[in-house]
């Protein structure tokens, strides 16, 4: 399968050398992260905490600590409503304003992510950012643009995801942005492509076992505006008592960790997986303690280049192990995201709103 990848990589991206697209614009508004954190991968990751893709009746002792029970099996989340957050305007191929507005400007400007290892990352040895989501942004680009697209990346930190939406400064963010239900209530999201969960990345000789009682008192890095952040002070998990460590980028967390100034991490495992492969001194523990949808992130008003987004998503999930989704999958994160089983992980199925 991974010849196959690297040949749609390879037949209509816009932004690697050798591509037949014009040259993606790259328009940075974050700084990047402290340099140590941008390592070469040395190795792979495993999302399990002990590797059996199941949730055993009790965590491992480590260290000489006793085994604690386990944490319950994450569910999705509901809104007040009871509804899913992950679901999003039914599909149409079809253009209206917001649609209209990207093609006759002839170019579409995405917020995406610079650091993030394997999604959105700029690759140091030509300069260009790559990655899964950044595999996504160029299939919708194509769909609303043609052949040879126009992208303009906008590089920006997780807390400024939603106000350069809100204030015109991106059509949409594709940048592993989680589907909650506060979320909702400021922007638009196309239906999932992806799903993941928050859980600890730590140095690897530390005693910190998972999102339980051994994060006591300790020095836990997140990103301002993430899941993470809201999630260390929910019901369930302030008593922890866990010292948070607030910064604009989650990779800025990594660096964190290797200064010494943070005892652990929380976040999505998928973005920790993609760490512990650039940083061989850190490991992911214990059970996710969320199920996170990922979403393309729009303007509540533009209505119609959600459904448009949705549709581009409907094509991209087809085709079972020659999908587009499966295929760039497999080119970006099958290495490093073990599951634990024999069954490869499939594109989340959308969830629509139902019409009126």
């Amino acid at each position: 399968m991974r010849s196959r990848s690297r040949r749609i990589r390879n037949a209509g991206h816009t932004d690697r050398p050798g591509r037949t697209g014009r040259t993606a614009v790259v328009a940075g508004v974050s700084g990047l992260a402290v340099a140590a954190a941008v390592l070469v991968p040395t190795a792979l990751a495993s999302t399990g905490g002990d590797g059996s893709g199941g949730r055993p009746e009790t965590r491992r002792a480590t260290d000489g600590q006793a085994a604690a029970p386990a944490a319950a099996a994450p569910e999705r989340e509901k809104c007040d409503n009871g509804r899913d957050p992950a679901e999003s305007l039914p599909a149409a191929d079809t253009a209206g304003p917001a649609v209209k507005r990207i093609q006759e400007a002839d170019q579409l400007v995405v917020g995406v992510d610079q650091n993030s290892y394997l999604w959105g990352y700029r690759d140091p040895t030509t300069g260009t950012i790559e990655g899964f989501d950044i595999d996504l942004v160029e299939a919708v680009a194509e769909d609303l643009l043609g052949d040879k697209p126009e992208i303009v990346y906008k590089t920006i930190p997780t807390d400024q995801r939603i106000p350069a939406i809100q204030k015109g400064d991106v059509d949409m963010v594709v940048r592993t942005m989680t589907v909650n239900c506060d979320r909702i209530d400021e922007v638009a999201f196309s239906t999932a492509y992806f799903e993941s969960g928050q859980q600890m990345l730590v140095p690897k000789k530390s005693r910190i076992t998972g999102l339980d009682e051994s994060v006591r008192g300790k020095r836990v890095c997140n990103a301002k505006g993430s899941t993470a952040e809201k999630l260390l002070e929910s019901d369930d998990f302030k008593d922890l008592g866990a010292k948070q460590v607030k910064v604009a980028n989650q990779l800025d967390c990594l660096v964190r960790i290797q200064l010494g100034e943070a005892d652990a991490v929380l976040t999505d495992n998928a973005l920790g997986a993609g760490q512990a492969a650039q940083d061989p001194s850190v490991k992911l523990v214990g059970e996710p303690a969320t199920i996170e949808p990922y979403g393309v992130a729009m303007s509540l008003e533009d209505e119609d280049l959600v459904r448009r987004v949705n549709h581009v998503l409907e094509e991209y999930r087809k085709g079972g192990d020659e999908s587009p989704w499966r295929l760039s999958y497999e080119d970006w994160l099958a290495d490093m995201m073990d599951t634990g089983t024999d069954e490869e992980p499939e594109p989340p199925e959308p969830a629509y709103k139902p019409e009126d």
